[in-house]
């Protein structure tokens, strides 16, 4: 698997400040795309253990409120065996911070019903996630006021409760942030 960039610092995806990784790798191909470069597979550098250590270093700060995972694509089944390995060493060295991600897929109809590679480890990829953003972005839904979508269309989930409940579980900002 390869990515193109790790942000240490990011406030855009997600609450808090967090850590970002942008994998490489996506064949949604969404009109308008805010990152089409990252589409390619072989685009940016390889993930590496050196890379992996630099996340969890990276998450080490207490101000740091947790991991967030974009792309690209997380969810291409070329991506998820690394990813759901790295998911699995954030949750144990820092089960207090949460993961967030962005997939075009739906948790539903695509991700639950088995389309996506290896179910099990679909499913075990989701079990790490707090809160998933998914749905593709259509430009012709377009929202500049929406927080953490781009477009009405997506959705974002607590995963945890949805899995729990059987049922898809919105989150709110309830907050307030």
């Amino acid at each position: 698997m390869n990515y193109g960039v790790i942000k240490k610092h990011d406030v855009a995806n997600g609450v808090g400040v967090r850590v970002s990784l942008f994998v490489s790798g996506c064949t949604h191909g969404c009109k308008e795309c805010f990152n089409p470069e990252a589409w390619d597979f072989s685009y940016g550098q390889p993930f590496t253990v050196a890379t992996e250590e630099e996340i969890l270093l990276a998450l080490q700060p207490q101000y740091i409120r947790g991991f967030s995972l974009l792309g690209g694509e997380p969810f291409e089944p070329e991506n998820q065996k690394v990813l759901v390995e790295l998911l699995r060493k954030i949750k144990v060295r820092y089960p207090q911070k949460d993961i967030w991600c962005y997939s075009g897929y739906l948790f539903d109809t695509e991700m639950l019903a088995g389309k996506l590679g290896e179910p099990t480890i679909t499913r075990e990829m989701l079990s790490y996630i707090d809160i998933l953003v998914d749905g593709e972005f259509h430009i012709a839904e377009k929202d500049l006021n929406l927080r953490f979508c781009g477009s009405r269309n997506q959705r974002v989930i607590k995963v945890t409760e949805s899995l729990r409940t059987g049922n898809i579980v919105l989150w709110q900002d309830e907050e307030g942030l």
